[in-house]
């Protein structure tokens, strides 16, 4: 399994951004999808998961209201649309699988870097 993320880029304060990641196999086959960030000197923390099975999504608070994670199931894809970006979103993302049985995948990461 292969999670490919794209759509990082340097932005401004108040700036909106969709980052994208396509899978190598039907999304739909994982338990979880979700989107992580590592900000530099940092550990990695959530995002926002989305459960496979009836959509229920968890949202970090420090990014409820302002981030979305959509799906494409024809593509393979899920979508993280990030808008009222802000200097402490710079991070790294990565996206996330777990499989049926527990397996985890990580994606290379896409880098979002806001400038205030």
């Amino acid at each position: 399994v292969q999670l490919v993320e794209s759509g990082g880029a340097l932005v401004q304060t108040g700036s909106s951004l969709k980052l994208s990641c396509a899978a190598s196999r039907n999304i739909f086959n994982f338990n979880r999808m979700g989107w992580y960030r590592q900000a530099p000197g940092k550990q990695r923390e959530l995002v926002v998961t989305i459960v496979s099975d009836g959509g229920s999504t968890n949202y970090a608070d420090s990014v409820k209201g302002r981030f979305t994670i959509s799906r494409d199931s024809a593509k393979n894809t899920i979508y993280l649309a990030m808008d009222s970006l802000k200097p402490e979103d710079t991070a790294t993302y990565f996206c996330n699988a777990v499989g049926r049985y527990g397996m985890v995948t990580w994606g290379r990461g896409t880098l979002v870097t806001v400038s205030s």
